[in-house]
């Protein structure tokens, strides 16, 4: 007899601010801290709900080494004082972990194996930098037949920008809507809901005494979108992948420390604590393209992801596209057809930062805040992934 499938549903979805990396304001800060910061504002959303209840947390992320090595997942439970009964697995689908970890958590609901799971993703760029801190790679991805592998991300957005002829101008223009959007979204608040506030302890030199003082101080507001960015400025910026290419730092995604959580659960546990879903996820897909261009990746995960909920594209209000570059962004609305005011109303990564594995998580909050703020039904979290991949998840307002 075949089991029919129940409903996940998300009860609660926070993240914390995202951080510029290297000099930003978590450049300090380990990522288990931000990770316990956001599971813990997650159950303080649910109060109703037992946390032992929680069978397991699914945490996504790039780079699991150094200060995020050690089943970060795990970590994060215990250091949150969290139940020791919930267990904690990290996965790694490069910056589609943290909507990865979603979906993974959602299928554990969905056929039955569990009735609460925890979901997020977390990422420090400060502390473990783009490719890890001792990369080594399998030299077969240099043969002709592989060297799409070895590319840099920003190659592989030089490749689209070439295909899907994604002119500098267009790029920069993108860009500038980023910042425009981003800024325009912090001043009306709209991220305010989403967004959970992280203590920050700085160390200061006091120069008279000779000590050093500890000083604490909140930090509540994504620090990367920048008011005064203009076009001109955009445009004196040299491209950095290629010597000839369009593609610069000024519309690529910003490198950035951050992370996001989410708890989903079965119907059965929404009536028996009485809780009230704020979205259904609705469905997961993920498909492969060439490495060489892996930046139009969802283009293909899209149509997919529709078809499992069973949708239409044109039935989606609201699309976090994350912007790892403007090249690739705009080649998937360019050869899908979407309508540019539903793709990232509030700006994307060029402006806000890109956290890699914590991405995914940070904007499934993101979307589900949006959706209910804006009275709207689906939302859909997509990103290309590196080595050739293209991931999808639709939420469904409840």
């Amino acid at each position: 007899m075949t089991k029919q499938l129940q409903d996940a549903y998300i009860v609660s979805a926070t993240r914390t601010p995202i951080g510029k990396s290297g000099r930003g304001m978590f450049r300090n800060t380990r990522p288990d801290d931000l990770l316990v910061r956001v599971l813990q504002s997650a159950f303080a959303q649910v109060p109703n709900l037992d946390p032992k209840l929680a069978e397991d947390a699914i945490i996504g992320c790039s780079f699991p080494e150094g200060p995020q090595g050690l089943n970060l997942a795990r970590m994060g439970i215990l250091l949150a004082g969290l139940p020791n009964s919930i267990g904690g697995v990290t996965i790694n689908r490069y910056c589609a972990s943290g909507i990865t970890a979603v979906a993974m958590a959602a299928d554990r609901i969905r056929v039955g194996q569990a009735d609460v799971m925890i979901a997020g993703g977390v990422e420090s760029m400060s502390m473990v930098p783009m490719m890890g801190n001792s990369p080594s790679m399998n030299m077969n991805i240099l043969k002709d037949e592989n060297v799409g592998m070895a590319y840099g991300m920003g190659l592989t957005a030089e490749k689209v920008a070439q295909q899907w002829k994604v002119s500098r101008e267009a790029q920069d223009a993108f860009a500038l809507q980023s910042h425009q959007r981003a800024i325009a979204a912090q001043n009306a608040g709209y991220f305010d809901a989403e967004t959970t506030s992280v203590d920050i302890i700085d160390r200061v030199p006091n120069l008279a005494t000779g000590e050093i003082e500890l000083k604490t101080r909140t930090v509540s507001r994504d620090e990367g979108a920048r008011p005064d960015t203009s076009i001109e400025g955009l445009a004196k910026l040299k491209p950095v992948f290629a010597a000839k290419g369009s593609v610069t730092a000024g519309n690529s995604s910003q490198t950035s420390d951050g992370a996001g959580a989410l708890i989903l659960v079965s119907e059965k546990i929404l009536r028996e604590f009485n809780l009230t879903p704020l979205a259904r996820f609705a469905s997961f897909a993920v498909r492969g393209v060439p490495p060489e261009i892996m930046g139009i990746g969802p283009k293909e995960a899209i149509p997919a992801a529709c078809r499992a909920a069973g949708i239409t594209q044109d039935q989606i209000d609201w699309f976090e596209l994350n912007e790892a570059f403007a090249a690739q962004s705009l080649a998937v609305v360019q050869d899908l057809g979407l309508d540019p005011s539903k793709v990232n109303p509030m700006g994307g990564a060029i402006a806000l930062g890109h956290p890699l594995g914590a991405t995914g998580a940070i904007r499934s909050a993101t979307t589900i805040h949006a959706l209910h703020r804006n009275n709207l039904k689906y939302g859909m979290v997509t990103m290309c992934v590196g080595t050739g991949m293209g991931a999808a998840g639709i939420f469904e307002r409840m």
